[in-house]
């Protein structure tokens, strides 16, 4: 537990592709908490064209509903705060608003070096529009053209271990350089080198006057050791630079925020690698956030982050690309009613032309979860393939973790909690034993840009009550035939009293245990199923914590399937919706 602290309030705002957020935290009895948060439209598209009216709003509501005034008759932010409890002391800004930046990926090896400049880049809101390397035998003036013709955002250049290779990367450069040399002065290209360090004064020399060029520590040292978490710091920075260029009113925005606006995936992994380090488990603490224009995807593990952002998998303008990588069956075998594949597509276009709009049928409402569920399954099995060497993935299935931190309006918004738990427990498919928290009110972003401010709050807003803890799940791993016995389970409540639970495959239950109270299980898998205690078939025991829905049993199989009859699919899904407590 943190100290009673004498500290200043703190003011985030989040500027969202669908909505911008305004969020307080102050001092209530000597801790910091979350006061309130506002929110508004973002503004960044017609009719206004910029992010500040989208910004004012979500002040103007904030001010509203705590009483406090922010913002001053000059229409700038009050900071510090004011004898008279007016303005704030410090602020923080992040940002996931906007079309994906484009980067041009550039390494000597394709498999290691331009791999990591690959890996690098999509550590933030971007697209990867084409990669040089010494392998595609293309010749300058063809690489030269193709970025003239993309018309890059970025280039994210790497290259050579530590005094390793030297003219091979000058090389592989040319086309850049001479890229810039075409380009109006003020329309100069970004480049991030994060390759040998060695050659920074030779590539200085070469280019300082046709690029804009910016050095990060290496991101492969040797060929063995990728390090992408320096480089991410120098990306972040530079994300929110192109941001302030492309977009106004985000300049502004920076400008409050002493320079110190990120993006939001970068502010969210932040939270992620905090907790895989305070909670000092072996497991890691994976963070899910499905937004509007890109889900992010977080695994925080001994100090380590890993951080990837899928601007293909959004529940946004990003739909219509989405269909280039999943098929319309794989959305529909999670739908409990009858759509055709046409009344499908006609609802992911719209949706993709106005993401703000909101499901307002039962039939919409199921192809929003439905989208979910298949948005967090194509993800997760991306990251998690990369993430091997993490041990977060094995034969295919997602290993246990301390925690799944969950944040996203399509789990907030959700009718209840049992379709929120759902929808995570369908597109993950968690194995083992693993918490699953809600960030209810998407807090997250504010929370990870406050952590460059002021360290403490963080600590103390994550200890408080603004997160939910839905539950604890126990997802045997098995391919036992429906039906068979899985798992036996005795639960022991601080009273004294024991439950004794006998599981098979195919079954979803519920035991309860009350938010605040603790109980000891023990664990006995059947028929070599494993629950995560290091071998199939090995049982032990533990202790867990009560959530919102309490301990959930999903026994459904990994990787679970959900029925190909649809009527045998409503049927189960409403049954297990009211398992959890739901409707």
């Amino acid at each position: 537990m943190t100290s009673r602290v004498d500290a200043e309030s703190l003011l985030a705002v989040d500027v969202g592709s669908v909505t911008t957020r305004a969020v307080l935290f102050d001092v209530v009895e000597g801790r910091y908490r979350f006061i309130a948060s506002g929110s508004a439209p973002t503004t960044a598209g017609a009719p206004y064209h910029d992010i500040s009216e989208g910004v004012r709003l979500a002040l103007d509501q904030l001010q509203a509903i705590t009483g406090r005034i922010l913002i001053g008759s000059d229409q700038q932010l009050i900071m510090p705060a004011m004898p008279d409890g007016s303005g704030v002391d410090s602020f923080a800004a992040t940002i996931s608003a906007g079309e994906p930046v484009k980067v041009i990926a550039i390494g000597l090896l394709e498999s290691i070096s331009m791999e990591s400049a690959r890996r690098l880049a999509l550590t933030t809101y971007s697209k990867v529009v084409e990669v040089f390397n010494l392998n595609d035998r293309r010749r300058t003036d063809t690489r030269l053209n193709a970025v003239v013709r993309l018309r890059p955002d970025l280039i994210v250049a790497a290259g050579g271990t530590e005094n390793g290779a030297s003219q091979s990367v000058v090389r592989l450069l040319e086309a850049v350089g001479l890229a810039g040399y075409l380009r109006p002065h003020n329309q100069r290209l970004e480049v991030l080198y994060v390759g040998n360090q060695a050659i920074h004064d030779e590539l200085q020399n070469t280019f300082r006057d046709l690029v804009n060029l910016h050095f990060a520590p290496n991101v492969r040292p040797d060929l063995d050791v990728e390090q992408l978490d320096p480089a991410h710091v120098a990306l972040a920075r530079l994300a929110g630079e192109i941001r302030s260029r492309q977009m106004p009113g985000v300049a502004e925005l920076n400008l409050w925020a002493n320079g110190g606006l990120i993006p939001s995936a970068t502010a969210f992994g932040r939270v992620i690698r905090f907790l895989g380090k305070e909670l000092a488990t072996s497991k890691g603490v994976l963070g899910v956030d499905v937004g509007a224009s890109a889900t992010t995807l977080a695994l925080g593990k001994n100090g380590d982050l890993s951080l990837r952002v899928f601007t293909q998998f959004g529940l946004g303008r990003s739909l219509a690309e989405m269909l280039h990588h999943v098929q319309l069956r794989d959305i529909q075998r999670w739908l409990a009613i009858e759509v055709s594949e046409d009344q499908l597509t006609n609802y992911l276009y719209n949706k993709a032309l106005y993401p703000a709009s909101l499901p307002v049928t039962d039939e919409e409402m199921a192809i929003e979860q439905a989208l979910a569920r298949q948005i967090l399954s194509g993800a997760a099995s991306r990251f998690l393939a990369e993430e091997a060497a993490y041990g977060a993935i094995k034969d295919g299935l997602l290993q246990p973790f301390e925690a799944i931190v969950a944040t996203g309006s399509v789990f907030t918004r959700a009718p209840n909690l049992a379709q929120a738990t759902l929808m995570l427990l369908d597109g993950l498919q968690p194995t083992g034993v693993t918490t699953l928290v809600l960030d209810l009110n998407q807090i997250m972003p504010a929370l990870g840009a406050a952590a460059a401010i002021n360290p403490l709050l963080v600590v103390q807003v994550l200890e408080s009550s603004s997160f939910l803890h839905l539950g604890t799940i126990i997802a045997p791993a098995s391919r036992a035939r429906m039906g068979l016995p899985v798992l036996r389970l005795k639960m022991t409540y601080e009273s004294g009293h024991e439950t004794h639970v006998e599981v098979k495959q195919g079954a979803l239950e519920v035991l309860p245990l009350p938010v605040g109270q603790t109980a000891r299980l023990h664990l006995q898998p059947l028929h070599r199923a494993d629950v995560g205690m290091g071998a199939p078939g090995r049982g032990g025991g533990l202790k867990v914590m009560g959530g919102a829905l309490g301990v959930i049993i999903d026994a459904r199989g990994r990787p679970f399937v959900p029925p190909a009859d649809r009527n045998r699919r409503q049927e189960l899904f409403r049954k297990w919706q009211w398992t959890l407590g739901g409707q």
